[in-house]
């Protein structure tokens, strides 16, 4: 049986996540609602890298199975009984054995703070109003990479067996009037990039030092880190595979 890779994006202001959740909305059930009236036949779908409620992707994928080919005009009508702040990007036939999941080599996030109020960036930026110096963020992001054990960065009651994540790139811009930071690894913990984002913002602010920071990493317990940034911020930029895994678009 044919598979496939859905790339999708979406702003998640209005959802309670990725993933389909018992009694609320997910992105998950809102595109299998457009198959199952569009085919008219369920489809069940596995997703890439889970995202919480309020948090946006610019990239995320889901894979399943349908026995028949899928025409590319498809889309088009899929798109059309989705809500507007669903879009379905692409879709691409893989062999019968990949994983969006599993097959991933990585995951790039960037969170978005504002210092100043702007209606406009309300569901997309932190409103963060503190004075803050940009040079102690760029220096605490700049420690990241030199880590590999990010427990303090993970929040409870997760079911995962390792806290190690490889960290790639780890660093803030200026933007189009917001403060970026830019994290890629090759896996995430949950919570682990607001737990970053708010735990440097302290360092930012003078609330901590750097060498605190460090320590906060080295010291492996969450209860360190500052998770208290809202998702809005946060989006899931891309989703790395290899090239060949994507070659065939429909």
């Amino acid at each position: 049986m044919p598979r496939y890779f859905l790339e999708v994006a979406y702003v998640g202001t209005n959802y309670s996540g990725f993933q389909v959740q018992e009694n609320a909305n997910s992105i998950q059930q809102e595109i299998e609602r457009s198959f199952e009236i569009f085919f008219r036949r369920q489809v069940t779908m596995t997703g890439s890298s889970r995202t919480d409620a309020g948090v946006h992707a610019l990239q995320n994928f889901f894979h399943f199975d349908f026995e028949d080919q899928i025409a590319s005009k498809s889309l088009y009508n899929l798109n059309a009984l989705l809500p507007e702040d669903i879009v379905i990007r692409n879709l691409y036939q893989v062999h019968p054995e990949a994983h969006c999941r599993f097959d991933s080599l990585g995951r790039h996030y960037r969170y978005y703070i504002h210092q100043t109020k702007d209606p406009f960036l309300k569901h997309r930026a932190y409103h963060f109003p503190y004075t803050l110096d940009f040079n102690r963020l760029q220096a605490a992001a700049a420690t990241v990479p030199d880590f590999n054990d990010f427990t303090s960065f993970s929040k409870r009651n997760t079911q995962v067996r390792s806290f190690i994540c490889a960290i790639s790139q780890s660093h803030w811009e200026v933007q189009d009037n917001c403060w970026v930071y830019h994290v890629a690894a090759n896996r995430f913990l949950r919570g682990m990039v607001r737990g970053l984002v708010g735990t440097m913002l302290q360092v930012g602010r003078g609330k901590i030092g750097l060498d605190e920071f460090a320590g906060i990493i080295a010291g492996k317990d969450c209860a360190l880190a500052d998770f208290s940034v809202p998702p809005h911020g946060l989006f899931l930029e891309a989703v790395i595979y290899e090239e060949t895994l994507l070659s065939h678009r429909i």
